[in-house]
């Protein structure tokens, strides 16, 4: 992986809740995920820019469904994850799995 194609945190956290979902994945449904599977209080703004930017990195691509009386009439923007994404999940779940590898988590005896 070099440099320019790593996931980052937050890219990480937003492939991983659109590969939880199915192909009607749309931007809220994904904000969603991320807070019910997280806990963590994230913006909707960021999790559409960072869909945009994934987008632009190759990894997801979009569609416009029809327009839906749920979404005040709008049409709304539908994501999906390409080879390239499930890749990037694969080498960044690769990544940590290694970096965890002989992890403790114990408290080190202080040398006072």
């Amino acid at each position: 992986m070099t440099k320019g194609d790593h996931l980052g945190e937050f890219e990480l956290v937003v492939l991983l809740a659109l590969a939880r979902l199915d192909e009607t994945a749309y931007g809220m449904s994904i904000y969603d995920e991320i807070v019910a599977t997280t806990g963590r209080d994230v913006s909707v703004p960021a999790v559409y820019v960072t869909l945009s930017r994934l987008e632009k990195k190759g990894y997801v691509t979009s569609r416009v469904g029809e327009s839906a009386e749920d979404h005040g009439g709008r049409s709304k923007k539908y994501y999906t994850i390409l080879p390239a994404g499930l890749s990037a999940l694969t080498l960044s779940r690769s990544m940590y799995d290694s970096l965890w590898a002989g992890v403790s988590l114990k408290p080190r005896a202080s040398k006072s």
